[in-house]
């Protein structure tokens, strides 16, 4: 039975300790980070030394948003465009913006497939608000909720269609933040009313399989705890209020929006109501830091099971549906709709 975790690897090879680590802790699925991703042949590789090592077809997933936010990038693999992007087309005529965004995530979703990556951590649902750290910014879909569902929900569809899992982020909202969470505890201290607008972005994508969680504290609700970690937030109001009933991952524990060990950060992430927890090491560079947190994660998760295991399955099971498609002709099409973006040669 797999652990309830997302881990990751230190670069573009499987080191022995990371293998060995697969194979003992058997970790639900695994995040490849931009260090791990140089070339295709290379990705392939990597994902099948996982396998290997895993003894089963694990879930890879990647952050494979567009813009700003991309594990693979351009030369070695296509550009695609920002949420911001998306938004400025739909402005200005909303059926050619959520064929665009369908059309962008089908045409990610192929590259991902290609590489045996079967989940991307996107589209992004958070509604930012003036003067708000940049940390969301341009990779929002707007700041209308009706707005943004629609075109989140067409990027979900584009990407199940190429076999891929979304996973929407980050709930319930990080659009209001005045920090970057990689770095501190951002406190949100909008009302309920406020909020509302945020919460009701998320309600109408609540059919996605996935969701990640947003590192903050809402002081209206539960002062001083991010959401990940608050019992509060993840029962009454991401559960019951917003009506979210997928798979709820972590954001990555190694944020410093988080305090405590890693196994503190794990063990009361589960505890208040998340199905799995997600680790990174983005601030890390050493291979052998890398594994050491990786360690400490795994070993303080719990295993899969019960409503958790239930949610996974529905994210294991669009990995294999894929819906006939004709790249070239979805890259024709994608070129008339934006022409600063180019298949990779």
């Amino acid at each position: 039975m797999p652990k309830a975790c997302i881990l990751s690897v230190s670069g573009p090879v499987l080191t022995s300790g990371e293998g060995a680590l697969l194979r003992t802790q058997n970790p639900w699925g695994v995040i490849l980070m931009g260090r791990s991703c140089v070339s295709r042949d290379q990705v392939r590789r990597l994902v099948a030394d996982i396998w290997d090592a895993t003894g089963r077809e694990t879930l890879i997933f990647i952050d494979q948003e567009g813009g700003r936010v991309a594990r693979l990038r351009a030369p070695e693999w296509p550009l695609f465009p920002r949420g911001a992007d998306y938004a400025e087309l739909y402005a200005r005529d909303p059926e050619q913006g959520l064929e665009a965004c369908w059309l962008g995530h089908r045409l990610i979703a192929a590259e991902l497939a290609g590489l045996s990556i079967h989940a991307d951590c996107a589209p992004v649902v958070d509604l930012p608000v003036s003067g708000a750290h940049d940390v969301i910014g341009d990779r929002a879909f707007g700041t209308e909720p009706d707005q943004v569902a629609a075109l989140a929900h067409a990027a979900l569809e584009g990407l199940k269609a190429g076999g891929v899992a979304g996973v929407v982020k980050h709930i319930p909202g990080h659009g209001r933040s005045m920090a970057d969470s990689h770095l501190e505890l951002p406190r949100v201290t909008a009302g309920d009313n406020e909020l509302s607008k945020d919460f009701d972005a998320f309600a109408r994508v609540a059919d996605a399989p996935m969701a990640m969680t947003a590192h903050i504290a809402y002081e209206a609700y539960d002062p001083g705890r991010a959401a990940t970690v608050s019992r509060y937030m993840i029962q009454e109001i991401i559960r019951g209020r917003i009506g979210f009933d997928g798979l709820l991952m972590t954001d990555d524990l190694g944020m410093r929006a988080l305090g405590g060990s890693l196994a503190d950060r794990a063990r009361a992430s589960i505890e208040a109501g998340c199905d799995v927890l997600l680790h990174c090491s983005g601030f890390l560079k050493d291979p052998e830091d890398i594994l050491a947190e990786m360690t400490e994660v795994a070993e303080a998760a719990p295993a899969l099971a019960g409503k958790a295991a239930e949610r996974a399955a529905v994210a294991d099971a669009i990995a294999v549906r894929t819906e006939p498609f004709e790249p070239a002709e979805a890259w024709r099409r994608f070129h008339e709709l934006f022409p600063q973006m180019g298949a990779a040669a």
